[in-house]
């Protein structure tokens, strides 16, 4: 019931701009879309769709089967082809080559640790065609350590309410989200409340960097604002383009 809940919020609430967004950056980074291109944690399958219609050849992976659930139906009421897998981006050894793989809104981040970052570039890796190329964005120290301790979001209709609250978490360049949902119950006739914790960890430039480059990348370009400028101190997520 939790997961199914935060997947229909997190498609309700999501700002629909930043899909958008993402799109623009695949479609600059990306203008051949002859290749097959592999979306890692798909998520609900917006941005699959908006690629799916741009043109792109497009198979959506996700580790959550309520997202995917989720996105099929968004794609069936596009009317679009979005093949979608259920999968852990830690061993892709079940699928095959593509030449473009993405993974957007900090789906790296949610991670442990940087030895499975590690894992996750080198499946990449391996699972990318010669000259294929890998796109992602993750949050930067900066989003960790001075952006989100003390955010708060709160949301409520007349079902459910939903409230966010994120704090430093206790290793570095982390941060602990605080989701707490109370949720309508016709029987009861009162809200039943469910928490969760979720966790998100990022890591200095230069971690990433080494990371690609033992996992095989050659060529690394990182950029800010959905790949519009050069980074800085302010920058709150980095957007890579990544070659073997």
């Amino acid at each position: 019931m939790i997961y199914q809940t935060f997947a229909e919020l997190y498609d309700e609430l999501f700002d629909p701009a930043m899909y958008q967004q993402w799109l623009d950056f695949v479609r600059r980074q990306l203008p051949d879309q002859s290749g097959e291109l592999l979306e890692l944690a798909c998520g609900t399958g917006r941005l699959g769709v908006l690629l799916a219609q741009a043109g792109y050849h497009v198979t959506g992976l996700d580790l959550s089967e309520n997202m995917l659930a989720l996105a099929q139906q968004h794609a069936e009421e596009a009317d679009v082809t979005l093949p979608l897998l259920a999968g852990n981006m830690l061993d892709l050894s079940e699928i095959g080559q593509f030449a473009a793989v993405t993974c957007f809104a900090d789906s790296f981040c949610y991670l442990p640790d940087l030895e499975q970052v590690q894992q996750a570039f080198t499946q990449v890796a391996t699972h990318l065609t010669a000259d294929g190329r890998f796109l992602f964005d993750v949050i930067t120290p900066h989003q960790t350590d001075d952006v989100y301790p003390g955010y708060m979001y709160n949301y409520r209709d007349e079902d459910r309410a939903f409230m966010w609250t994120s704090y430093a978490g206790e290793t570095g360049h982390s941060a602990e989200h605080d989701l707490t949902f109370f949720i309508w119950n016709d029987e009861k006739q009162a809200f039943d409340e469910v928490s969760e914790l979720h966790q998100e960890r990022t890591y200095d430039l230069a971690d990433y960097q080494r990371a690609l480059a033992a996992a095989g990348f050659k060529h690394v370009n990182v950029t800010a604002d959905f790949g519009q400028q050069e980074p800085d101190a302010q920058t709150t997520r980095w957007f890579f383009d990544c070659q073997k």
